[in-house]
């Protein structure tokens, strides 16, 4: 399976800490080899790297990893791929327009038989269950609110709505944002930590880098950082619950309503 990354924060800041720790995953502490994808919202646009090869070994992914790009949001993902080759249109994450604003989505999991009919604007490029899923997701939308975005509790109802259903193809962990705040979708396993004053030291698990928050700072940040497992062996990360949407804005958890929707149960467990 896939691993996703995701950041939300309430000043710009960059994430090459977390990054290389992630990178290190894709094909050398772990086997997520086939590919990899970073975006970077920055106003309303976005910054995104893609490569096909594994991160752990992509000339690319050492450039974002060196390279400090300050963003409020970001999300990244690296790929063990289950459907559809390993191919540049197939590597996450996926990008769409919707109401004005560029929309971001990263999938951890695989949906069996999810093969919704998207008579819309939204199409797949790739194979992907993942990018289906997404263009599924964002002609939902579209569908939904013909007038416009609506209110970030509306939003977060439907997605919620969106993400049950599509959950009961499979495994449904998945990172989405438009740049003004990050829903993170756990149907299996993903956590998260938020970083805010007093800041501290953190140590990576995939590499052996310290860096001291202290010094990077000021009292009033707060950055929160999503993961499939915790990136550091320091630091008490949160569990999100199976079966749940989380609305991260300005780097905290906020309440936006029922977040209940489908935790996915693998076979082997239930056989147990």
């Amino acid at each position: 399976m896939c691993q996703l990354l995701g950041m939300n924060c309430n000043t710009p800041t960059d994430i090459c800490f977390s990054f290389a720790g992630f990178q290190a995953r894709g094909g050398l502490t772990d086997v997520h080899g086939d590919g990899w994808g970073i975006a970077f919202f920055e106003g309303r646009g976005v910054r995104v790297f893609l490569d096909p090869q594994a991160s752990s070994k992509s000339p690319v992914a050492e450039l974002v990893r060196h390279y400090p790009i300050h963003s409020l949001n970001v999300i990244a993902h690296i790929r063990k791929a289950t459907q559809g080759v390993v191919t540049l249109e197939n590597t996450h994450p996926f990008q769409r327009e919707l109401w004005g604003r560029y929309w971001v989505f990263a999938h951890n999991g695989n949906l069996n038989g999810f093969n919704p009919e998207l008579r819309g604007y939204f199409q797949p490029v790739g194979q992907t269950d993942s990018e289906r899923a997404f263009c599924y997701l964002m002609e939902s939308l579209r569908r939904q609110f013909p007038d416009g975005e609506p209110s970030r509790e509306a939003l977060f109802a439907v997605i919620r709505s969106i993400a049950a259903e599509v959950g009961s193809h499979g495994e449904f962990n998945f990172l989405l944002s438009n740049g003004t705040c990050l829903f993170a979708h756990c149907a299996s396993r993903l956590t998260y930590i938020v970083r805010q004053a007093p800041f501290d030291r953190a140590h990576l698990k995939d590499q052996d880098i310290t860096v001291d928050f202290r010094e990077l700072t000021s009292p009033a940040d707060r950055v929160a950082i999503v993961a499939t497992t915790p990136l550091t062996d320091n630091e008490d990360w949160v569990p999100i619950e199976p079966g749940s949407l989380l609305l991260f804005v300005d780097g905290t958890p906020v309440a936006a309503g029922s977040a209940a929707t489908r935790a996915f149960i693998r076979q082997e467990a239930a056989a147990r």
